[in-house]
């Protein structure tokens, strides 16, 4: 099974401007072409669930029922790779970490979000060996988690919400793949990890209890569409086309999610029995639940996150939010 160690994490803050209210809306939809120009697409992605409806649309030939020539979804194992493809221009389009596409925007990447995508509720989560039964209990405990990631957000986020900090923990840094496995072999009392790390873990060990998840505030760990602006300039009417196929994926998903979900676990290496948990964690957005999503999403949700990725030092910077989300492409594709 092939899965990213480093797959997503967290963001910037300061607008509590609605996804709407940014200025970048319907009133430049209409400009955007009905049809998508001629010419290839080239996307990156990694082997995590909720870029899955992508592969749906491939399976389904949902890019051609849009117009598109070709869409080529290229398979990147680490987010070090996709991030370096996207910077270099090798691709046009890529499914990223919501924090990633922050950070790029605060380097000054040419980038722009154009949609959420999903958001984890108990996929990614904090558990412990049984001795640690909620945030409190972790002060002076061992925790095992990965740096630097959607872990680490997480954990942050808890600690600050129970009026702690890291200080109060003992850091145990570790691949997320190894954080339930050190905490199963008795090396430490908590792990912080996700899917399918976490089912995995509660497998071997029935004494094993989820502590915090990220369900705890839906949308903390997020997955974003974002495009190159070069992209977004020359070939609007395709990031419209794309929107609408993964639209397609998702209303075909939620028709027969068995099948589905059949399609999505071959695409990341697995069969669907072992991801049923993972799957069940993990929301999947349509273009219209983005529109009010992405207001709490914007408005609340990124403040605390931002705050937590400040302190983890995931986030170097602030960020302006107000040039880092186009919604004129989710408005067209839902005229």
């Amino acid at each position: 099974m092939v899965w990213s160690p480093n797959r997503r994490d967290i963001i910037k803050a300061g607008a509590a401007a609605s996804f709407a209210g940014l200025g970048l809306g319907t009133a430049l939809a209409q400009d955007i072409p009905s049809k998508p120009e001629a010419g290839a697409v080239k996307m990156g992605i990694e082997p995590w669930l909720g870029y899955g409806q992508w592969h749906i649309a491939a399976r389904k030939d949902l890019f051609k029922a849009q117009g598109l020539e070709s869409v080529e979804i290229i398979n990147f194992n680490t987010d070090a790779d996709i991030n370096a493809a996207l910077a270099a221009g090798q691709l046009q389009c890529g499914n990223i970490a919501t924090h990633t596409a922050m950070n790029f925007i605060a380097a000054g990447l040419p980038l722009k979000i154009v949609a959420l995508l999903d958001v984890s509720k108990t996929a990614d989560a904090m558990i412990s060996d049984g001795s640690v039964t909620d945030i409190k209990g972790l002060k002076g405990k061992q925790v095992a988690y990965e740096e630097g990631t959607t872990s680490d957000i997480l954990l942050n986020y808890a600690l600050s919400q129970n009026g702690m900090t890291i200080a109060d923990i003992e850091k145990v840094p570790m691949p997320a793949s190894d954080a339930g496995s050190a905490m199963i072999a008795g090396k430490v009392p908590v792990a912080v990890t996700y899917e399918p790390y976490l089912t995995l873990a509660m497998q071997q060990n029935p004494k094993v209890k989820m502590v915090y998840s990220a369900g705890e505030n839906p949308g903390l760990i997020s997955d974003v569409f974002v495009v190159r602006e070069e992209f977004l300039s020359e070939k609007p009417g395709q990031i419209v086309a794309l929107l609408k196929a993964w639209d397609a994926a998702l209303a075909d998903y939620r028709k027969d999610t068995a099948g589905g979900r059949a399609i999505i676990s071959e695409a990341v290496g697995a069969k669907p029995e072992e991801l049923a948990t993972a799957f069940d964690g993990v929301v999947y957005y349509t273009l219209a639940e983005n529109k009010t999503e992405m207001a709490n999403f914007t408005g609340k949700v990124i403040p605390e996150v931002h705050k937590a990725a400040r302190t983890a030092g995931i986030l170097q910077k602030d960020v302006d939010l107000s040039t880092a989300i186009d919604t004129r492409f989710v408005d067209a594709a839902t005229k």
